[in-house]
């Protein structure tokens, strides 16, 4: 089965929002969530400084890719395994709520 761009592109979208909402919630809400694990989160300040300067670009970014890979992994779902969605629908579920609580707690 040949690589198709299509089908790729769901996931492309998706990964570019998560990780741009991970830097917007690696600046507040992210360590405060870590530790209240018990986790430490000394490795988070290099991205959330990062992060804090450009901050309009990092939101502009998380808020394209999520609603890209939500519409797209709609428009190509019929493509796509159960399996394949349920990780796609886990991935925008988890990239909003970091986005809602970068923008948030920012």
């Amino acid at each position: 089965m040949a690589f198709q761009r299509k089908t790729a592109l769901p996931a492309l979208l998706t990964l570019s929002g998560i990780a741009a909402a991970f830097g917007l919630a690696a600046c507040c809400a992210l360590p405060l969530m870590l530790l209240s694990f018990g986790f430490g989160t000394a490795w988070l300040v290099g991205i959330g400084f990062y992060a804090g300067l450009h901050r309009p670009e990092f939101l502009a970014v998380a808020v394209l890719g999520l609603v890209g890979g939500a519409v797209t992994s709609v428009v190509y779902g019929g493509r796509f395994n159960l399996a394949a969605r349920s990780v796609m629908s886990v991935g925008l579920l988890v990239g909003a709520v970091m986005l809602y609580y970068g923008y948030t707690y920012a």
